[in-house]
């Protein structure tokens, strides 16, 4: 059974909760007109992509905003890093569950349970940013009740990354 509890000292070791490879396979294709954010799919050839793995401290997090993680057996799982913004809504930074956990609904629990807390401090929404070729993650978040609310087809231009765009993410609750 996996249980969601709020990262504190006790349990921070959660935090170094490796990041793992994940399949890419397409694009969300996004565009808008008459005020309507629409999208479709392409299909691209699979490759695999990992993100690196960063140095969380929980002083700095908690002075930010708050993580959560999923456990099973006192292993993490899942983690979920959120921050305050000044717009009321929660920015999601980090969500990911290991590759041996994926499908079973973890990512779910987790913003689930970061809904029920960001409701006790008057914040009013989710977002967060996914990339353009990351259908997984933006089937999830289209799934789980996100809408589409922006797209920035600037920040990997001078990276490695060009041709890349993020596409934002909100959930009003």
């Amino acid at each position: 059974m996996v249980n969601i509890e709020k990262i504190i000292n006790e349990n921070q070791k959660a935090l170094k909760l490796p990041n793992e490879k994940f399949e890419l396979y397409g694009k969300l294709i996004v565009t808008r007109s008459n005020n309507l954010w629409n999208y479709h799919e392409i299909l691209t050839e699979t490759e695999t992509m990992v993100f690196p793995d960063e140095n969380y401290q929980l002083d700095i997090i908690n002075q930010n905003g708050f993580a959560l993680g999923a456990f099973e057996n006192n292993e993490c799982v899942g983690l979920a890093i959120f921050e305050n913004n000044w717009n009321k809504y929660l920015y999601l930074s980090d969500l990911k569950v290991a590759s041996s956990h994926r499908r079973k609904n973890i990512a779910s629990m987790l913003l689930d349970a970061a809904i029920s807390e960001a409701k006790t401090k008057e914040i009013y929404g989710l977002y967060t940013i996914a990339q353009d070729n990351n259908l997984s993650a933006n089937h999830f978040y289209l799934r789980y009740g996100f809408e589409i609310g922006g797209l920035n087809t600037k920040d990997y231009s001078f990276t490695n990354q060009e041709g890349k765009y993020d596409i934002y993410y909100y959930l009003d609750f």
